[in-house]
């Protein structure tokens, strides 16, 4: 479908992506068409798997979660039984908000938010130090965040279809 994406629906999945609590009606006119045609293309992103929900974005800190730390973890086994045991314990640990698989030295980057220094460390010794196949963790704490920004960039990927097309055309 993303080769299928006009502007206008770029515009609309920009739109959702700074306010996904956007009225239909309100969507419709930023992106200048009609609330019925904007609802069928919204429904139709989601149903292509362009859009993966919506939610709220908590302030850690004012829910009394003032830490936020990094976890590099290295396994003894990279086979696929052992990487899935390894994410299906992760995806117990409240404190892991985000779990990525890496190539090259470490193996998963944790992001973990925490209440306090001794929660994280008491996560870190009791829960993943000990867990099964764990040969290595390092870890970082945040010191301050500099930039947020959710989701991807749009402006981008609109010029890089741009650019494809123009490639098409001087080619075709």
């Amino acid at each position: 479908m993303l080769a299928r994406l006009d502007a206008t629906d770029w515009r609309i999945l920009k739109e959702l992506q700074a306010n996904g609590r956007v009225t239909n009606v309100e969507l419709a006119r930023k992106v200048g068409i009609s609330p019925p045609p904007c609802l069928r293309r919204v429904r139709a992103l989601e149903e292509a798997g362009m859009i993966d929900g919506y939610y709220a974005v908590l302030n850690e800190r004012a829910l009394g979660f003032d830490v936020t730390a990094f976890a590099y973890v290295g396994l003894h086994s990279q086979s696929e039984p052992d990487l899935r045991a390894f994410e299906n314990r992760v995806l117990a640990w409240p404190l892991v908000r985000e779990c990525h698989m890496l190539s090259g030295e470490t193996d998963y980057i944790l992001k973990c938010t925490a209440p306090d220094i001794t929660a994280f460390q008491d996560f870190i010794i009791n829960e993943l130090t000990s867990a099964p196949n764990v040969a290595s963790v390092k870890t970082t704490l945040v010191i301050r965040r500099a930039k947020f920004e959710p989701g991807v960039p749009v402006a981008l990927a609109q010029d890089r279809k741009a650019a494809a097309t123009s490639r098409r055309r001087r080619t075709g």
